[in-house]
This record gives structure tokens, sequence and C-alpha cells, in this order.
């Protein structure tokens, strides 16, 4: 995605994130854009952060980026659970590291009445 006055290049696969089945955009170019700028510098932000992970933490790599997956996942990260799983698949990326199998979060059982 391309404008005469923009020369931020989205991507497809942050694309897929806000097209429907028929890959028509589901939001504005321009909010598709401004997110995928938001997503692009939070998975460069999360660069440090997952290194440092792995050398105090020792877990393994795929268990960290499902934990800061699951973070993202939150209400409170400010980005919906596809751009979550866009943003740690580009963290692995940036890390070169095998990204595992994102799962969305399970929805909470409902309460007994």
């Amino acid at each position: 995605m391309y404008e005469d006055d923009n020369q931020i290049h989205v991507p497809p696969s942050f694309m897929a994130v806000y097209s429907d089945a028929r890959q028509r955009l589901r939001e504005p170019a321009s909010v598709v854009r401004s997110r995928y700028e938001l997503c692009e510098d939070l998975a460069g932000h999360l660069v440090e952060h997952a290194q440092t992970l792995y050398h105090v933490q020792a877990p393994s790599e795929a268990e960290i980026l499902r934990r800061i997956h699951a973070g993202l996942c939150t209400g409170e990260s400010g980005v919906s659970v596809p751009e979550a799983t866009w943003i740690v698949t580009r963290l692995a990326e940036l890390l070169v590291w095998q990204c595992p199998e994102l799962l969305p979060p399970a929805e909470p059982a409902p309460l007994a009445g």
C-alpha cells in the first residue's frame, strides 16, 4: 500500500490483518498505515526485551514469544489479538528465532449462576 504523499510500505502480512476474505481492507488505508507503524515500532522495541528475557530467565525462545504474545493479547496492551500475533511473528523475524504457533487467548468460562 503506497500513496503519493506517503512513502511507508505496509507489507502484505500486515494488510492481511485488516483484510476480509476477498482481500478488501476493512479500515481506511490511513488507519491501516498508522496501525502498521505502531505495530512495527513495538516489534522493534521488544527485541531487546526478548533478548534480556532469554539471557536472564533462560526459558526457550518459543516460550518467551508465547509470553509476549499473551501479554499483548490483553485489553490493556492497546493492540488487537491479530495485531499481537503479527507483532510477535515480526519480533521472531527480527530476532531470527523460530516462531511458535501463537494461539488466541482462551475465552473465560461463564460463571455458574
